[in-house]
């Protein structure tokens, strides 16, 4: 299994988009919208986040499941929903289950699913696309996520995604980069370093420190793993000061929002 994406400004496009997609023979199980939510009074924390909530993922204060996205505000898919409380993002409401389990609403979506934890039940799951989700979102744009089983249905679901006036996630991805680009530019170079030559690996491990599991988590706990994903990149300083910052930088969100 694997999962393609695409971010829309509309959310009537997303909507759209979704709906097309079930035209490749996709089920509501495999499609998932993720939208901004309208205030922070919208969301019903009465259900608490467990323990038991993979770290990092979105951390959800505090959910409601409705019955159908038409639930949350007008959407036609008929999936579980969860209004979210995002650390980092804010409100967000989150209709499918790949949606609600990548944001860690285990706790909240669990009695719309099949009653296991969604992080064990939804495969492929976008770990290291998920800030590229939260920027989309907190930028008030919204995202659709198709859960495809080979190449052939992933192409066309890009294609149903791009015709619909979807930003595909890479270029989202370096939009993204580019608005943060100056200011870690001009942080690296304050303490005599090169940036110009060392930008590849610099963001590399600003970007390895956004993964869902590496929140919170200093380069020394994680060092086993960036070594078994990035090889000896991963020794290097300019790595690891991109790694240093991008905790830095989630901090900064979680505080802002």
């Amino acid at each position: 299994m694997s999962t393609v994406a695409g971010i829309f400004s509309s959310r009537a496009d997303a909507e759209r988009a979704a709906d097309n997609l079930r035209s490749l023979g996709l089920t509501d199980k495999e499609i998932s919208l993720l939208a901004p939510g309208t205030s922070h009074t919208d969301i019903d924390t009465t259900v608490p986040t467990t323990e038991t909530e993979q770290p990092g993922m979105g951390s959800a204060l505090g959910g409601v499941v409705g019955g159908a996205m038409g639930a949350a505000g007008g959407a036609t898919m008929g999936a579980a929903v969860a209004s979210l409380l995002v650390p980092g993002v804010g409100p967000v409401i989150a209709a499918g289950i790949i949606g609600a389990a990548l944001l860690g609403a285990g706790g909240a979506a669990v009695g719309a699913t099949a009653g296991d934890a969604l992080e064990d039940t939804v495969e492929g799951l976008p770990h290291d696309e998920l800030y590229v989700y939260e920027d989309a979102l907190r930028k008030g744009h919204t995202v659709v996520i198709a859960s495809t089983t080979d190449e052939a249905q992933s192409e066309a679901a890009r294609n149903v995604l791009s015709q619909a006036g979807a930003e595909s996630i890479d270029a989202a991805r370096e939009e993204w980069w580019v608005g943060l680009r100056d200011a870690e530019q001009e942080q690296y170079t304050e303490e005599g370093k090169d940036f110009a030559h060392d930008e590849p690996l610099y963001r590399k491990g600003f970007e390895s420190s956004l993964h869902s599991q590496a929140r919170g988590k200093t380069y020394q706990e994680r060092q086993e793993f960036l070594h078994q994903h990035y090889g000896d990149d991963c020794t290097s300083d300019a790595f690891k000061c991109g790694y240093d910052r991008g905790q830095s930088y989630q901090r900064e969100l979680r505080e802002r929002y």
